[in-house]
């Protein structure tokens, strides 16, 4: 029997001899993020440009404060009293054309005018109920703004305020009032006994109701008031414009789609309680109008959209269903703007088709309404891309200084960059080109030249550029490799610089206005413990997939000594974002667990497959109607390369991800079991049918219109192919990707018979996890995982 027992601890130790250690464990990357550090976040500047204002937490608090850095001492960080912190915030704020003025919205309802260089504020309107959008007009003695679903103009210099606007959300009635307020007329008996019996509340109302009469003395209206009745809509984005002629409004009208309900199991009651939700996809959609306010005329009319070029155009899908009659008709659209030109003479709206696959940049009549095409960005898949906005924006727009010229990005070239085009002539001109993309332009305070961040360098570098408003060779102002994310001075004679790199947290640098200036570190937020392992700087790879293209990849490699031979290929969510690059990963709890796997043996690849962020049009769109098509395949091409070049063996390969990644896990072991031995699908998505509108109708349509393209791309569909070793894990509060995902998928592996696979469920979790213990519990069973299945010591 000793025997025995010496036999099997010796069996043990020559097994344990095999496993590579680490010094990290899942239990140790995974706690609260505090333990790496404090970082800084969300960077201002103060309106004299001498104070650099930032989030951080080196106190180790419950949430992050607000800290200051003077440029007269960087060697001094300070927190910022809570007090000071509330004065600083300007609600609403807007500025003259030189920015020398600001007004905003104080307490109160209290319209304040600040002048910036002389650091002086003055009230210009104490108001008797809400206002919003205090905005200068080109003449700026005046500024205009909202109140009750009108908009007034302010003359700063003598306060008189003029209504311009008589808009009603009712209908016509049958005779009109005064339209004035009447605050002898009877009151309510509470009310009426309420004032009676408390002095001070009396007190309060009178001087509440003789501020609201001096305010109504004070306004200029017309002697023949025009009042446009909306039928019950109500209007939103009201505004003026420069020239004070023309009044703008949107109408949004949305559908009664059905949403859906999570229920929270945990809820503090002891109830089940249901979250509601969004709808699915294939509801439909909302829409919206643009009306025209002809204040000189006293009517009212609509942007006319019925004529834009291809309004009526079918997409080339139809193609795939010639039993099926399509309808040419005007497709829904959503509107954004007007924008209008400075001196207020012109406009320009932004007209996106609800399908997404048309955007109209359209110069517009204001007497009529009627729209001249400017610009359309046509794509038989959908419309995106940084800057170009989304289906209520107008992502990067506006005109330039001289009021002839508009800007805009397109994907025109098949990159998202910068264009100027004039409105008179139609020319137009792309200000940047190259298979780079931009990101975040606007133009310097003396309107002479742009600030533009690119990836010009490299798809995984972000680098901050100036260039002369009207093209030509660009500035690159920052040097250092990564993601260099700016905050130029209001004087513009400085840049804040929030800068990370691939294995290194982000902290805040200041640096010139100027080429080949240095710059100088502010923060340096590591703790001890973090900086105590030595952060892998992972590779960026290039292999080759079966269709030629060029997968861009981050690879994770051990020590040659440790390589035990398998692999795992993690799998970033959202579809349309970038992973491999040179800064700090926003999936850095992933990113240490790569560095574990490796001090393990495991050779790990981090893939930015197609549709991912960061590479142009082509790249974005190589999924249209086929998720788990390309995107799927460069796994698989991925997984080869790792056999081919990194010396793995055919039959040890895991994948892994969330959300997105979660579903691509799924689409690999339904449907290559011969490349993937096991996975872990987190948050997965199991049936696009089951997902948003927004976000999924851009790549597969509507399942009622496009069932094929759902058919193909949905992992429930392909469950029989499973084979290899499945972990699913789900928090069931998730709002996003809903738990009853996976509950399907379940339900369809028990009627397939499947038993090599199980699942963990998070009670109190939403799509991002947040409590340290879950996160911890799901990487145990993910490592669990790959170690069972992939090692075959």
């Amino acid at each position: 029997m000793i025997k025995k027992i010496i036999w099997i601890s010796l069996i043990t130790l020559i097994q344990g001899s095999l496993f590579a250690q680490s010094s990290l464990s899942v239990e140790y990357i995974m706690r609260d993020p505090s333990w790496m550090g404090y970082f800084p976040s969300g960077v201002e500047w103060s309106d004299d440009s001498k104070t650099i204002y930032f989030e951080y937490n080196p106190e180790n608090n419950p949430a992050d404060s607000l800290y200051q850095i003077q440029l007269s001492d960087l060697s001094s960080i300070e927190k910022v009293d809570w007090k000071m912190d509330r004065e600083r915030s300007r609600s609403q704020e807007s500025f003259n054309s030189d920015k020398s003025l600001r007004i905003f919205v104080g307490p109160n309802d209290r319209i304040i005018l600040e002048d910036l260089e002389k650091n002086s504020q003055k009230e210009l309107l104490n108001w008797h109920t809400r206002v919003s959008n205090p905005t200068f007009l080109a003449d700026e003695d005046f500024l205009f703004f909202v109140s009750e679903q009108n908009i007034y103009t302010l003359e700063i210099p003598t306060g008189v305020v003029k209504r311009v606007t008589n808009i009603s959300n009712g209908s016509q009635p049958s005779s009109s009032g005064s339209g004035k307020s009447d605050s002898k007329a009877s009151k309510p008996f509470l009310e009426s006994e309420n004032l009676k019996l408390l002095e001070v509340v009396r007190q309060r109302e009178e001087k509440r109701e003789m501020r609201q009469a001096y305010r109504e003395a004070t306004q200029i209206t017309p002697e023949k008031e025009f009042t446009y009745y909306t039928g019950g809509k109500n209007p939103s984005n009201l505004q003026l414009s420069p020239d004070g002629r023309f009044a703008s409004f949107s109408f949004f009208n949305p559908s009664s789609n059905k949403n859906t309900a999570v229920p929270n199991y945990v809820d503090a009651s002891g109830y089940t309680e249901d979250l509601n939700a969004r709808p699915k996809v294939g509801t439909k959609p909302t829409t919206s109008e643009i009306g025209i306010y002809d204040l000189n005329r006293d009517t009212v009319y609509f942007i006319e959209t019925s004529k834009l070029p291809g309004i009526k155009d079918l997409p080339d899908y139809v193609s795939d269903y010639p039993d099926r009659e399509w309808e040419e008709k005007e497709r829904d659209l959503a509107l954004f703007g007007p924008v209008f030109s400075p001196d207020g003479s012109q406009a320009i709206v932004v007209v996106r088709s609800i399908d997404n696959k048309d955007r109209w940049i359209t110069l517009v009549d204001l007497e009529t309404g009627e729209l001249k095409t400017l610009d359309r960005q046509r794509d038989e898949a959908w419309i995106a891309g940084p800057g170009i906005g989304w289906t209520y924006s107008g992502g990067t727009l506006g005109w330039l200084p001289d009021g002839k010229h508009i800007y805009y990005q397109s994907e025109e070239s098949g990159y998202s960059h910068l264009y100027i085009q004039n409105v008179d002539t139609q020319a137009k001109t792309a200000l940047t080109s190259g298979n780079y993309e931009v990101f975040d332009p606007f133009i310097s305070k003396d309107k002479k030249s742009w600030y533009l961040t690119t990836s010009e360098v490299d798809p995984g570098e972000r680098h901050f550029y100036r260039m002369p408003l009207m093209g030509g060779k660009m500035e690159k102002l920052t040097s250092m490799t990564g993601n260099n994310e700016v905050k130029l001075s209001p004087d513009e004679k400085h840049l804040a610089i929030l800068h990370s790199y691939s294995n290194s947290p982000t902290e805040l640098y200041l640096q010139k206005n100027k080429v080949e200036a240095e710059p100088i570190k502010l923060t340096s937020g590591q703790s001890e413990e973090f900086q105590a392992y030595d952060w892998r700087d992972p590779e960026i790879i290039r292999f080759q997939a079966a269709d030629g293209a060029m997968v861009p990849a981050r690879i994770y490699e051990p020590n040659p000594e440790k390589k035990n031979g398998a692999a795992v290929i993690f799998v970033h969510g959202a579809g349309y974002l970038q992973n491999v690059h040179k800064w700090w990963s926003s999936y850095f709890r992933e990113y240490m667990f790569h560095n574990l796997l490796a001090d393990l043996g495991y050779t790990v690849l981090d893939i930015d497959y197609r549709a991912s962020a960061g590479y142009g049009r082509d790249w974005r769109t190589e999924i249209y109607r086929h998720m788990g098509g390309k995107d799927l395949s460069d796994q698989v091409d991925g997984a080869k390369h790792l056999v081919s070049n990194y010396g793995i063996d055919t039959d040890r390969i895991g994948i892994y991800g969330g959300s997105y990644g979660g579903f691509i896990t799924l689409m690999a072991l339904f449907n290559h079991p011969d490349v993937f031995e096991s996975g872990a699908a987190l948050r997965s998505v199991t049936d696009w049918a089951h997902y948003n509108h927004g976000y999924t109708s851009n790549i597969l349509n509507t399942p009622e219109e496009d069932p094929i393209a759902y058919r193909r791309s949905s992992p429930i569909y392909f469950a029989e192919g499973l084979e290899g070793h499945l972990l699913i894990a789900h928090g069931m509060v998730d709002v996003n990707v809903h738990f009853q995902d996976v509950v399907r998928l379940s339900q369809r592996l028990i009627e397939l018979g499947k038993d090599n696979w199980e699942m963990a469920v998070y009670p109190v979790e939403d799509h991002g996890f947040v409590e340290p213990s879950s996160w911890t519990d799901e990487y145990k069973r993910i490592l669990k995982l790959f170690n069972s299945t992939l090692l075959n010591e």
